[in-house]
């Protein structure tokens, strides 16, 4: 079983126990946090893979760490622990927040451009996008992009519109090489 699928099964036991208790969006922002600080901090996941740690102290450590965040986060993290899937955490992270866009009629959006875009830009391309993939609203990250030229890519999972001078330019050179 790949470690997506394992990770994607994790998300979806603690998106329905989160639902049933209405506190996804809480889950999910502290979900987002503590991927965050995996990200960031490597050492921290050495710690709580390292089998020179028993589970009960990886579980305090875990506990004392993240006092703050919600009850049902805490289960899952220490739930982690006990079946040592803790590097799973930021795929786990990953899925969570597809789960919780997708109930909300929002999904992730990557827009690639040449410079930073306005509120305005970003909420016109939400509005034109998320109609062509059957959803309410996106949430917009904008990467800044030089090779782009012009235009913009927006990418929503799996889908790629691409609208950019560069991708028109190697258009028009397979037409003029194709017809030369």
């Amino acid at each position: 079983m790949s470690n997506y699928t394992v990770a994607k099964r994790y998300a979806e036991a603690l998106f329905s126990v989160a639902q049933k208790q209405n506190v996804v969006d809480e889950v999910n922002q502290d979900l987002q946090e503590i991927a965050k600080v995996i990200k960031e901090n490597k050492d921290f996941l050495t710690v709580l893979t390292n089998p020179k740690f028993s589970s009960d102290r990886k579980k305090q450590i875990v506990s004392e760490l993240f006092n703050g965040v919600n009850p049902v986060l805490l289960n899952t993290l220490q739930l982690l622990v006990d079946k040592k899937r803790v590097n799973e955490l930021t795929n786990i992270a990953e899925a969570f927040k597809a789960l919780a866009a997708d109930a909300q009629g929002t999904a992730e959006a990557t827009v690639y451009s040449t410079r930073e875009l306005t509120e305005e830009e970003k909420n016109n391309i939400s509005a034109s996008f998320a109609k062509l993939v059957g959803k309410e609203t996106l949430n917009i990250t904008n990467v800044i992009e030089p090779s782009v030229i012009g235009g913009v890519r927006v990418q929503i999972g799996n889908i790629i519109f691409d609208n950019t001078v560069a991708s028109k330019l190697e258009n028009l050179r397979r037409t003029l090489v194709v017809n030369n």
